[in-house]
């Protein structure tokens, strides 16, 4: 049974739908009108081989911000619904991705409690339409609304190589996190919930 999840959000700033399938092929239909979060977000579902849909349309004419925050909501919001209660998952995924000069390590808790702490180096504005601050907000806001705590550290030369090695490194961590565990048949917590 493929495990899949879906949200929305609409203000008067953006409209973004999600889906979000866990146990996919790697298949991505993205459009969120910011070309480079596009191309990282096909990253993450062809290398944590989800299967992943975003459609999004914001008031891109004020900047990346909202676009980039909102999308980022709606897809902790599915992932987290993907996730469900958590039972059988590993929980933890911990993965170094690099891109030539460049080297991300991503560390995953699927824990319920949604915090992020970024470490990533980038000395431009921006790369592309995606501008440089978005990235860690990204990660931030998509932590708080999946319920995952998420570490991120990253360094390079090239900011184009460095930003795509920390979304390759998240899909990575999130696949091993969200893998099941053919041992466990409760939700792995000490707590007997996530």
């Amino acid at each position: 049974m493929t495990r899949k999840g879906n949200a929305e959000r609409e203000t008067v700033e953006t409209k973004v739908n999600v889906e979000f399938a866990l146990d996919g092929d790697g298949k991505s239909d993205i459009e969120t009108g910011v070309g480079f979060l596009d191309h990282m977000l096909v990253a993450v579902a062809k290398h944590g081989m989800f299967d992943l849909t975003v459609e999004a349309d914001g008031d891109l004419e004020t900047g990346d911000h909202h676009t980039v925050e909102d999308t980022a909501i709606v897809l902790g919001r599915a992932f987290g619904d993907a996730v469900g209660d958590g039972a059988c998952i590993a929980r933890f995924g911990d993965r170094r991705a690099p891109m030539d000069e460049a080297l991300a390590s991503v560390a995953v808790d699927v824990s319920g409690r949604g915090r992020a702490f970024t470490e990533v180096e980038l000395d431009r504005d921006g790369v592309g339409d995606l501008t440089n601050e978005m990235v860690p907000h990204f990660f931030g806001t998509f932590a708080r609304n999946a319920g995952v705590t998420l570490h991120v550290e990253a360094a390079g030369d090239n900011d184009h190589h460095v930003i795509e090695a920390v979304f390759k490194g998240f899909a990575l961590a999130l696949d091993d996190a969200t893998r099941h565990d053919e041992r466990r048949d409760d939700v792995p917590s000490t707590k007997g919930e996530l």
